[in-house]
């Protein structure tokens, strides 16, 4: 992949991208530890996670391809994530690849994947936060209220442990109405399912709960921040100081 070789705060670009993606394949394995017959399958050229059963099944089944392989690795690294998902009953999953990874690309749609949605990869090294720490009115961080106001079955992860992740639940008058995640990693800290309820957004609550986590996370002595953001939330992204990456893509296979 190709990543401006620019530092910031001592990290390059390229760091900040490996740095997110470790931290990114850690939560997986994470969430699989509270996920019945789940794990993360580090293989050649891939990391696979698998999640046979509901409702992770539904949400997790990703795979990260390693860019830069030649091309009987990157056979191979194919071949051995469709086999870890075959061996587990499961026909729908995303294989993640690096939009500047053309050969990968090219090798997954002449196997007949096709592209279903992106992200943009976006880090930030914590020396250059400058937005002010916010005042918010913060709930106590309940996992129940974390997963309703960010939309996802009430089940989801239920014998994960919750301990292992820095919940920001924030109110607006006296209902829980924006929440947010993070997960800390050899210094990294990525940020995870930003959400706000939506009779309450444009009120600057996504900006504020994800400001707020990068405080904390710099508080805990985390030295870059990392996350995977939707079109949508880019600029929100951007305005903390969150620098581009490039663009994941995932792709799916055929029905």
């Amino acid at each position: 992949m190709v990543l401006r070789e620019g530092t910031h705060g001592g990290e390059t670009d390229a760091d900040l991208y490996a740095r997110g993606t470790a931290t990114l394949l850690a939560a997986w394995e994470e969430y699989a530890r509270g996920a019945r017959d789940a794990a993360v399958h580090r293989l050649p050229g891939v990391a696979a996670a698998v999640f046979p059963h509901g409702p992770e099944r539904g949400v997790y089944n990703n795979a990260v391809l390693v860019g830069g392989l030649l091309r009987p690795e990157r056979a191979a690294a194919l071949d051995a994530m469709e086999e870890a998902y075959a061996a587990a009953g499961i026909t729908r999953f995303a294989a993640w690849v690096h939009e500047d990874d053309l050969a990968m690309r090219a090798d997954l749609e002449q196997r007949g994947y096709t592209l279903d949605e992106t992200t943009r990869a976006m880090g930030l090294s914590l020396d250059e936060l400058r937005v002010p720490r916010p005042a918010l009115d913060v709930a106590a961080p309940d996992w129940a209220e974390y997963l309703r106001v960010i939309e996802v079955p009430a089940d989801l992860l239920a014998d994960a442990d919750h301990a292992a992740f820095h919940v920001v639940v924030a109110r607006l008058g006296t209902e829980a109405a924006a929440a947010a995640m993070a997960y800390d990693h050899c210094g990294d800290c990525g940020i995870y399912n930003v959400g706000t309820l939506a009779h309450a957004r444009r009120r600057g609550l996504g900006t504020a709960v994800t400001a707020l986590l990068l405080h904390e996370a710099r508080d805990r002595g985390r030295r870059t921040s990392s996350l995977q953001a939707t079109p949508m939330a880019e600029r929100l992204y951007a305005t903390l100081g969150f620098r581009d990456l490039g663009r994941i893509l995932e792709y799916v296979p055929e029905p």
